[in-house]
């Protein structure tokens, strides 16, 4: 399928296609524990180096967090010290930052289902616009208000994995979230009109093993359509008391791992890879275009990653499907490998190391980033093919 390249969206403010992701997850986790995936990383104590590895290639948009519960110790104070900084090192650096106000995690006091969330983070989002253009005053700034909704209403309201431990509470903390969001975009917008919202929500698959059995393939399509309830309240298409917008649904961030398809019966997940391709996996850009055509906003691949040896295959996997989105005119305005550098275990952050960066991390106390040469050569081959496709669609037009 082939689309028309005349598309106004207000624009593409992105300064590079290929991009990077630092984790920046503050959240509890499972046992209650504080995790700062920043310092767990050390980013914050790299940060200039993790800026200027990504030179060789070309990344110069990035994906970073303010962690709430770090900024508001008390209710109503914030400590900008660290976001300060992040700001000063990424302009030295010609890097632009899309901001995450909420990647996971909220401050000690705060769950979703607080009466008090959403007026809190709505006057954080006008506190950090306010205090970023105090900083930095004409150019355009991209914001993330919570990310991954829906994976974090399912964690935290229905598999007891972070707060507020919950079982069958995923529509109501889905719901405050919402409500939170919409408001922190209203209170931004206060500020500055022209801030963009990015959203970043998983893409997925979920369909039933069975193709002929009719009641299997209904509820696999049910739960299949669940992932498009928060762009449906964003925009308003479904609870409009929240006061969600058409125009708050800028551009679409799809977070899409290796383990986002499965079979609805058993959560059995579908393998990518296999040559031929397994029957019941979908292509990332049929998926893509599918969103596309629901709802007619650009795309950002926001993040994508390989745990493991397959590291390389799977960044090679998905060069292709960008290249193919981007041949056929589709709006498709990036790709965020995320994360850059290692990242540990939520649960057991000092026992676990995913290795699904670009460099890995052995040694947590140290924390040098060793280079994965292997995804080190597909990230730069991807660069290049990003590079060589616009170089020959410019001489074309």
């Amino acid at each position: 399928m082939a689309y028309s390249n005349d598309f106004t969206y207000g624009g593409n403010p992105f300064k590079s296609f290929l991009m990077g992701g630092f984790e920046c997850a503050d959240h509890q986790n499972a046992f209650g524990e504080r995790i700062d995936m920043i310092k767990l990383t050390g980013h914050n104590a790299f940060l200039k180096e993790d800026y200027e590895r990504l030179r060789v290639f070309d990344i110069r948009t990035v994906r970073e967090g303010i962690r709430w519960s770090h900024v508001e110790k008390h209710p109503y104070q914030y400590d900008w010290t660290e976001v300060d900084t992040m700001i000063m090192y990424s302009g030295e650096a010609g890097i632009q930052v899309i901001w995450d106000i909420c990647h996971f995690g909220f401050p000690d006091d705060l769950t979703p289902l607080h009466p008090m969330f959403p007026r809190r983070f709505a006057h954080l989002c006008k506190a950090f616009a306010e205090h970023y253009r105090s900083m930095v005053p004409d150019d355009t700034l991209i914001i993330t208000p919570i990310n991954e909704v829906s994976f974090l209403s399912w964690l935290g309201g229905d598999a007891k994995g972070t707060s507020p431990y919950c079982t069958t509470q995923g529509w109501e903390v889905k719901y405050c979230l919402m409500k939170a969001y919409i408001e922190g975009i209203e209170s931004m917008k206060e500020v500055d009109p022209g801030i963009r919202i990015m959203t970043t929500e998983p893409l997925i698959h979920v369909v039933s093993p069975y193709p002929s059995d009719e009641e299997s393939i209904l509820k696999a399509a049910a739960k299949h359509e669940q992932q498009f309830q928060v762009l449906d309240m964003l925009s308003g298409k479904i609870c409009p008391e929240l006061g969600g917008k058409p125009e708050y649904l800028d551009i679409m961030g799809v977070n899409f791992y290796f383990n986002n398809q499965w079979t609805s019966t058993h959560h059995d997940l579908i393998p990518w890879g296999e040559l031929p391709p397994h029957h019941l996996w979908k292509p990332l850009h049929t998926l893509i275009e599918e969103m596309f055509l629901r709802y007619g906003r650009p795309v950002v691949i926001s993040e994508t990653s390989h745990p493991g040896e397959h590291r390389p295959q799977w960044l090679d996997s998905i060069a292709e499907e960008c290249l193919s989105m981007l041949k056929n005119g589709l709006p498709l305005y990036g790709c965020c490998i995320y994360p850059l550098i290692d990242r540990p275990d939520w649960d057991f952050p000092a026992l676990e190391w995913h290795h699904s960066g670009i460099w890995d991390i052995y040694n947590p106390q140290g924390l040098e980033r060793i280079p994965h040469a292997e995804s080190i050569r597909s990230l730069e081959k991807f660069s290049r093919a990003v590079s060589d496709l616009v170089l020959s669609t410019s001489y074309e037009q």
